[in-house]
């Protein structure tokens, strides 16, 4: 999953296919310069960050709506069934 994550975030106006997610698999249809395995793999703690304040973000919203709402999780869950 790591190729994949850090072509999606790092690369989104390329064409890119990969099979598996070996650096091997991936196939380079863009016409700027293919990246290497070593400029990718360089990448991928600030692709784990990225992912990692993405998902506090979305954590801190939801925390902050069951607030404003005055409900908990499992009530708005229920509500949802």
């Amino acid at each position: 999953m790591k190729y994949a994550k850090i072509l999606t975030y790092k690369y989104k106006n390329t064409e890119w296919a990969l099979d598996g997610d070996d650096y091997e698999g991936l196939v380079w249809l863009s016409d700027t310069p293919k990246p290497t395995k070593a400029e990718l793999d360089a990448q991928w703690d600030e692709v784990k960050a990225i992912i990692q304040a993405e998902a506090e973000a979305k954590a801190a919203k939801k925390a902050a709506l069951l607030d404003r709402l005055g409900i908990t999780e499992d009530e708005a869950k229920l509500l949802l069934s």
